[in-house]
């Protein structure tokens, strides 16, 4: 947990980097579901939708700190990460996961220490074909993200930013 930073701290120290789009603010439609609320960390990508064969094998690699940025297609279907996962994306060391469509066993997630932001909450599973892609450039609610970028979610939204940021008080 990172609770020496804000998402509006940052916002404000670099008006420039938002003015460039240097720093981007992700819409705010996304939920917190797991124990984490404040977290950040360079961002690994992950193109998905409907299906989580590949998040269950990113996830069970080491995650360093970092944060899993799922471009889910905003999907509403299918719930791409549960209560397994994120104990899973928690065990490696993962700061949190960002996905872009649904979660499911929110009452399993919410005790996870873990970052998990999604846009709802949805109990049909996901399929498990493999499709998708790992590493790809992606974007997130029309805002554009790539692989080595930071991630800051606080309970005023996420940013994402080209470089790691200074935290602000």
């Amino acid at each position: 947990m990172h609770p020496l930073f804000s998402t509006c701290d940052l916002c404000d120290a670099h008006r420039e980097a938002l003015d460039s789009k240097a720093l981007r603010v992700l819409p705010p439609v996304f939920r917190s579901y797991g124990k984490i609320t404040r977290f950040r960390g360079q961002i690994a990508t992950l193109e998905c939708r409907d299906d989580n064969a590949l998040l269950r094998s990113t996830l069970e690699g080491a995650g360093m700190a970092r944060v899993l940025v799922v471009a889910g297609g905003a999907s509403l279907n299918r719930a791409l990460l549960g209560g397994k996962l994120a104990a899973l994306a928690a065990q490696n060391g993962w700061a949190g996961v960002l996905i872009d469509g649904c979660v499911r066993d929110v009452a399993e997630i919410v005790q996870v220490p873990v970052g998990v932001l999604a846009l709802a909450s949805m109990p049909a599973p996901p399929d498990k074909h493999g499709t998708g892609r790992v590493g790809s450039d992606i974007r997130i609610q029309d805002v554009p993200v790539r692989a080595g970028e930071w991630l800051y979610a606080d309970e005023d939204g996420v940013i994402v930013s080209d470089t790691m940021l200074g935290l602000a008080l």
